[in-house]
């Protein structure tokens, strides 16, 4: 029961249906026209034939019956019909081609054209008969012609469809099944893959399906999909492995603090100078979780298409709020962070929020690689087309093998430091900046530090 109603079945179906619906209508509207065509025809040849004989008839008449019977011959084989000649009187017939009396239609059809002196043609059933009107002397000329070829012809015409009708059904359902065979073997193969991944994961095997058309473009969009579906779990399996170095440190060294500094409490010995220290220490830590816990709330944020508003933003001032939040930290660092500010207000559209949250962690990133000594400039007028924001520093750069991942969520480079974040800032601001409606993307980092460019729409 399946079968009949999968994809072979409903292919089967439906090229057999299309074949004999096509067929039939064929039919109908070929055999029903031929007919009346060819009836049409056969009455204009056999009419046209005997007025074309009427002169040699007459001529035959006034020679002898010799002459007669040769005309009649004549018009009997080239009209393939029977040939009467008659006088003014219908008992008087001087020549016919058939042995036996004159047929009631040949006799009606005779009266006829002697009474109106016009050529007659008339069709009953299947037997058309054609009367013209003899002169000096007066007379009739009858053919008549019996319409059965036609329809020995529209039999042959009806016979050779159906044969073609069976031969065209029986190609659909060769062709649909070997068609609905070939799909089926190429969809199994995809259906295999897809279960091979739910039980194996990303790992298993891709499919392989080399064919230019719609089900081997999906073949390579689902291998497409399946790489990346591994390398979000590469991704996932490094931050998991990241994520736990980095929370079980600082978690450690928190516990082992506060053991230390409980037992001191209790001994009533506080070494006030070692217990700052401690405290320092730990306060670093829990701002490095504190950290970790925004930018996975970040991320949250994005999955979730929070909407984000969009109002005018002066990019200026952004620029030289979010560098101020960051002049104690490049002191510390011996890095001085410089803001370009333009000549004038420069709005783009975007979310305040949004673009000052994107701005810092360009210049976080900025000042974890710029050495000491060096600037880390902030542009608030970039020369770039469409650009709102360009942040620079003279570190390190990109790698070239990395600068297609940077943007990847958790990716960490092979060189990353231990002051490296968790590989989630930049997936982070380059998802907001599409969301509203720019981008975030490396202009250049080829060794002598990385230039990023912020794009957003201007305001209108």
């Amino acid at each position: 029961m399946r079968s009949l109603l999968g994809l072979r079945g409903r292919l089967l179906l439906a090229l057999v249906l299309t074949s004999a619906v096509t067929l039939t209508v064929a039919a109908y509207a070929l055999v029903g026209p031929l007919t009346d065509r060819l009836r049409s025809q056969s009455i204009r040849s056999l009419r046209t034939a005997t007025i074309s004989a009427q002169d040699d008839i007459q001529r035959a008449r006034r020679r002898d019956y010799t002459a007669l019977q040769d005309a009649g011959l004549a018009l009997q084989y080239q009209a393939n019909a029977r040939v009467v000649v008659g006088g003014q009187v219908l008992t008087d017939f001087a020549y016919d081609t058939d042995i036996g009396a004159p047929t009631r239609d040949v006799l009606r059809v005779a009266l006829r054209t002697l009474r109106t002196r016009q050529t007659v043609t008339d069709v009953e059933d299947d037997k058309v008969t054609i009367g013209v009107l003899l002169r000096r002397p007066d007379g009739v000329l009858v053919s008549e012609r019996r319409l059965t070829d036609v329809g020995n012809a529209v039999e042959q015409v009806r016979t050779a469809l159906a044969a073609a009708a069976l031969v065209g059904l029986l190609v659909a359902i060769a062709l649909s099944v070997g068609l609905s065979t070939t799909l089926l073997r190429r969809l199994a193969r995809l259906r295999t893959a897809a279960l091979r991944i739910s039980a194996e994961g990303p790992a298993a095997p891709p499919p392989q399906d080399e064919v230019r058309d719609e089900i081997g473009d999906l073949a390579r969009a689902f291998a497409r999909m399946q790489e990346a579906l591994r390398r979000e779990e590469a991704s996932r399996r490094s931050f998991v492995a990241t994520a736990s170095h980095e929370l079980r440190t600082p978690l450690t060294m928190l516990q082992g603090t506060m053991e230390l500094l409980e037992e001191d409490l209790a001994d009533g010995r506080v070494d006030i100078s070692d217990a700052q220290q401690q405290v320092a220490s730990a306060r670093r830590e829990l701002l490095r979780l504190s950290s970790l816990a925004g930018e996975l709330l970040d991320l949250s944020r994005l999955d979730a298409q929070v909407p984000l508003r969009s109002e005018p933003v002066e990019v200026g001032e952004m620029a030289r709020a979010v560098a101020a939040e960051f002049s104690l930290r490049a002191r510390e660092r011996a890095v001085s962070v410089d803001v370009a500010m333009p000549a004038g207000p420069r709005w783009v559209c975007g979310d305040p929020d949004a673009v000052a949250r994107i701005v810092r962690i360009l210049v976080d990133n900025a000042l974890r690689h710029a050495p000491a000594g060096s600037t880390v400039w902030v542009d608030a007028e970039p020369a770039a087309p469409g650009a709102a924001i360009e942040v620079v520093d003279r570190g390190r750069g990109v790698l070239p093998q990395d600068r297609d991942r940077i943007f990847e969520r958790f990716y960490r480079s092979a060189d990353a430091g231990a002051e490296s974040g968790f590989g989630l800032g930049l997936a982070i601001g380059r998802g907001l900046a599409r969301q509203m409606g720019g981008d975030l993307r490396l202009a250049s980092g080829d060794g002598v530090g990385a230039r990023f460019v912020l794009e957003l729409p201007p305001a209108e």
